[in-house]
């Protein structure tokens, strides 16, 4: 195998160019992953500016970036079990430790030992080298084997989805019942994808392209945020005046925090997933006491890659419908601008770090 390869590496905050840089090596437990396909997340743009830094990311420049990703095992490290050379994988950000209470009781998303090195934890992409190259070294614990008949590009969705899986898996799926979705980007129309699927009638609240493309994949109502002066009486109308049993926020403002509370039925569930720029949002929490919402933060995809490869595999969630673009890895800053601006209707844009797949 050859040396080099090429990564994109984020020299300070704002500033990234494609450079050769040496192919790592896996080490005990790891594999080295030929990455075939990436796709942008919504986190990247703040860890590329700087923005982040409160949070460790980047730890330290110059740093490789990404973790929604899927490409072939070529190498082995040592004590390797798990995976083989060829196997076509799909990738996850976090790894715990796999030792504390946390990753023992599964929920590897929350390891105790997060940032310390040493301990096996890896948050890929934020604190350990993440995709954003033409190689990469995985623990195995990191990685999904994919069914034949999900694509490489398809792969790189699961991190997405798996998010949006675990939502509505801490809320639970009323079979029958309405999920409202705020937010039509990639995580709600997975979140809107995959309650449809499990049997919940949906609403999902957006705004222009994404809405339209979020009915033509099949939400069953659609609201427009920017046409409605009340969402909240909205989803009320649209549930005969109860509210929704599911509400996934997915829209990442201070007023869809609020607004999730008071469109949740009594007794109904609440589950954000985007992360608010500072602490001190309002929770509404009179709402929540008086009607006894149970309230739900979603951190990642902890235990999610294999059902949500399942759905893929039997065209339950139409994953290649939401990419909107591929890029070469040498067009990385056309890749960002078109997916900053959402241009030309821009959703999901990935990068072949390889070339054509």
């Amino acid at each position: 195998m050859r040396e080099k390869m090429k990564a994109v590496q984020i020299h300070a905050p704002g500033q990234y160019s494609v450079d050769l840089v040496d192919i790592p090596e896996p080490l005990r437990n790891e594999v080295l992953v030929e990455i075939k396909s990436v796709a942008i997340c919504g986190s990247d743009p703040g860890i590329f500016d700087g923005k982040v830094l409160q949070n460790g990311w980047p730890p330290y420049y110059p740093f490789i970036a990404g973790h929604e990703f899927a490409g072939q095992v070529v190498a082995l490290g040592e004590g390797v079990t798990k995976l083989s050379v060829g196997d076509r994988v799909s990738g996850e950000a976090h790894c715990g430790c796999g030792i504390c209470a946390s990753c023992m009781g599964g929920f590897y998303n929350l390891c105790l030992n997060y940032g310390r090195a040493g301990s096996g934890h890896h948050h890929y992409g934020h604190n350990t080298p993440g995709c954003y190259a033409q190689f990469q070294v995985y623990d195995q614990k990191a990685l999904t084997i994919m069914p034949d008949n999900v694509s490489y590009d398809e792969g790189t969705l699961v991190d997405t989805a798996g998010t949006a899986f675990n939502a509505l898996r801490l809320t639970g799926v009323v079979p029958g019942g309405d999920t409202a979705i705020i937010g039509s980007g990639p995580m709600g129309m997975f979140a809107m994808l995959i309650a449809k699927a499990l049997g919940s009638r949906t609403i999902m609240i957006g705004s222009g392209q994404r809405l339209d493309m979020a009915k033509a994949l099949g939400a069953d109502e659609t609201i427009n945020y920017r046409q409605s002066e009340d969402i909240v009486s909205a989803v009320k109308k649209l549930t005969k005046g109860y509210g929704a049993h599911q509400v996934i926020e997915a829209g990442g403002n201070s007023s869809a925090y609020y607004q999730s509370v008071q469109m949740a039925r009594k007794g109904g569930q609440v589950a954000l997933i985007s992360i608010p720029p500072q602490d001190g949002q309002e929770a509404a929490l009179k709402s929540l006491i008086m009607n006894q919402i149970t309230f739900h933060g979603v951190r990642a995809n902890p235990n999610c890659s294999q059902p949500v490869l399942q759905l893929m595999s039997s065209g339950q969630i139409a994953a290649r419908a939401l990419i909107t673009h591929i890029f070469p890895m040498d067009d990385i800053h056309e890749a960002f601008e078109t997916f900053r601006m959402r241009k030309d209707g821009a959703l999901k844009v990935l990068i072949h770090p390889n070339g054509d797949i």
